[in-house]
């Protein structure tokens, strides 16, 4: 009898290390697209090469990730252990080591990049409800008498705006109107401010300002119901928020947006000093014109009267010649006048100009820095007083708790030899010397035992 037959074995499907981890990589290339990932960098590495090695990790894992160079190089931003990044990478597996990684395509700074995404979200859905159209917005009055600054009282941006105009046109009136230019009390109460403002019909124009700072610090005029107040504004809004480089929402529904405060100051009000010399050339225009049609008038007159000698008309003409005599002195008197009349007023414009000087203010800002100097020093003596008193009470409890105290109620302290402490009288040879600390001085005993 023959044995049966033993069973053939399955044929196996062998795979070399190199062609499971290219398949690996495939399918996780397959299964997962680009992907948003947001974490904390670690280990950030750039060899020469220039490509960006990292590790993206949150509470609980960690993955490798790579940047190459086509791709690292445009980074707005200087990635560095412990910043919290937003990458966009693709799945895939380092073949040579099989080792998972992220090849990363985009990376911005997480916080930064949520606030941009929710700018360009906010404008996209403003402009496309017309609030940003240019048809709506109003020109700014050439001769503003009152203007409203909306801005923190006490910031950089307040001070230039308010020097300018002093500067440019001291006849304007200006008026700071204060709120909080960052933070969350920031928005409401810019809204608030901006209603009362508009309602009020004091204001010939509005100035919406502050400083420069992050995306973050600017981010209250960012705020829709903000965009919404400049958009219903009774009166034209200029926005100049942040440095020239800065957009915020409120720039683009502003009805004039200016790319620093002191550049806003002056699109607001014309210059003083301009607006003399013009005003002295228009005068000397005026004068030569005159002047011109005087002498033209002379003329004319002088050749009628010589045309009349001609005719000799003796008693028309002499008739005649009175009568061009007499219109001659008042077409004279006339002029003059009106030069007269031209000069008194352009030295009454001259001398309101000189009495809104900013010198006619220095007085009263040198009584303000004084009151503020002494009212600083106060405080400071207040300060200083409050801690002395606090430093003796911490002294008297030091001193409570402090050998010496110990030492004036009787009490000594004694060291061998060597300067150590004595605890037990085993310690201390016979005929040996000791020193004892008491509380006003020391004594040197000898020990009989």
């Amino acid at each position: 009898m023959h044995a049966p037959d033993a069973p053939t074995p399955p044929s196996r499907h062998i795979l070399t290390p190199s062609t499971l981890n290219r398949l690996v990589r495939d399918l996780l290339e397959d299964a997962l697209p680009l992907v948003w990932i947001e974490g904390e960098l670690s280990n950030v590495a750039r060899p020469a090469s220039g490509h960006l090695y990292f590790t993206l990790k949150d509470a609980n894992a960690q993955v490798r990730c790579a940047m190459f160079r086509p791709k690292a190089v445009g980074l707005r931003f200087r990635p560095v252990d412990g910043t919290h990044v937003l990458v966009r990478a693709r799945v895939g597996l380092y073949e040579p080591r099989g080792e998972f990684q992220l090849v990363a395509e985009h990376m911005e700074p997480a916080g930064e990049g949520a606030l941009q995404r929710e700018f360009e979200q906010l404008k996209a859905r403003l402009d496309a409800e017309g609030l940003f159209d240019r048809a709506r917005k109003r020109p700014l009055p050439a001769f503003a008498r009152r203007i409203g600054v909306i801005t923190s009282a006490t910031g950089a941006a307040v001070r230039d705006v308010l020097s300018v105009l002093s500067r440019r046109w001291p006849l304007a009136e200006v008026e700071v109107l204060p709120v909080p230019v960052q933070g969350r009390e920031a928005p409401p109460a810019i809204v608030s401010m901006l209603r009362r403002a508009s309602a009020s019909g004091r204001y010939d124009v509005l100035l919406l300002t502050r400083g420069g700072g992050s995306l973050e610090d600017l981010w209250a005029f960012n705020d829709e119901q903000v965009a919404r107040a400049v958009h219903a504004s009774a009166v034209p809004v200029v926005s100049a928020v942040g440095h020239e480089v800065d957009f915020s929402i409120a720039d683009f529904v502003a009805d004039l947006r200016a790319p620093t405060p002191s550049a806003a100051a002056e699109l607001l009000v014309p210059d003083a000093a301009s607006l003399e010399r013009h005003l002295r050339q228009l005068r000397q225009r005026l004068a030569t014109l005159q002047q011109r049609r005087l002498h033209a008038l002379i003329q004319r007159t002088d050749h009628l009267l010589a045309r009349l000698q001609a005719q000799r008309p003796q008693t028309r003409l002499s008739r005649d010649r009175e009568r061009l005599a007499h219109l001659r002195h008042r077409l004279a008197v006339a002029m003059r006048e009106t030069l007269r009349e031209s000069s008194r007023r352009l030295e009454r414009d001259h001398a309101r100009l000189l009495t809104r000087h900013p010198r006619q203010r220095l007085p009263l800002y040198a009584q303000q820095l004084a009151q503020q100097d002494r009212r600083l020093r106060q405080a400071i003596q207040r300060i200083l007083e409050r801690h002395r008193a606090a430093l003796g009470q911490s002294a008297r409890a030091l001193h409570a708790v402090s050998p010496l105290a110990t030492l004036e109620r009787g009490y000594a302290i004694l060291f061998d030899e060597q300067g150590r402490v004595i605890r037990t009288a085993a310690a201390v040879a016979p005929d040996a010397r000791v020193r004892a600390r008491l509380a006003d001085g020391e004594l040197v005993l000898k020990n009989e035992a």
